[in-house]
């Protein structure tokens, strides 16, 4: 399975920043939808992800002014991304290499989603259920 087919279904837009709002601005945004990251977007293209240990860095680093940066400063650049064609287990694969736990997903340069680790591991662990019944149903019959 793909990531596209993680994605199909999803009727909400992808929560995002600009590189140009606050740490403060974007703390908020993370609890208000009780995420873990945010893309940073200009336009239709990422250019940068902040997370929550984006965030703890950059407290260990500059203390509490460090809530009165802009992403843009402070963002991790040129994140790692996939594109809706990827599948699943690749992207579970990469996440785990790269030690991330956020994948934005990229189709022609415009982001179209946005996919964490435990998104994938509660997509597989569904998909394992769904064929341990379809295996036990035949079994049965």
């Amino acid at each position: 399975m793909t990531i596209g087919a993680i994605l199909h279904g999803r009727v909400s837009a992808v929560i995002s920043a600009r590189p140009g709002d606050t740490v403060r601005a974007v703390i908020d945004l993370l609890a208000q939808h009780r995420i873990g990251a945010v893309p940073v977007v200009e336009g239709d293209s990422i250019v940068g992800i902040f997370s929550e240990r984006d965030l703890v860095r950059l407290m260990s680093s500059y203390g509490p002014e460090a809530l009165d940066r802009s992403l843009d400063e402070v963002m991790t650049k040129s994140p790692v991304t996939c594109d809706s064609g990827m599948a699943v287990m690749g992207a579970l694969s990469q996440m785990t290499q790269k030690r991330i736990r956020h994948l934005p997903v990229v189709d022609g340069g415009r982001l179209v989603g946005f996919v964490s680790i435990g998104d994938l591991v509660k997509y597989r662990i569904d998909r394992i259920e769904a064929e341990a019944a379809a295996m036990r149903d035949y079994i049965a019959s």
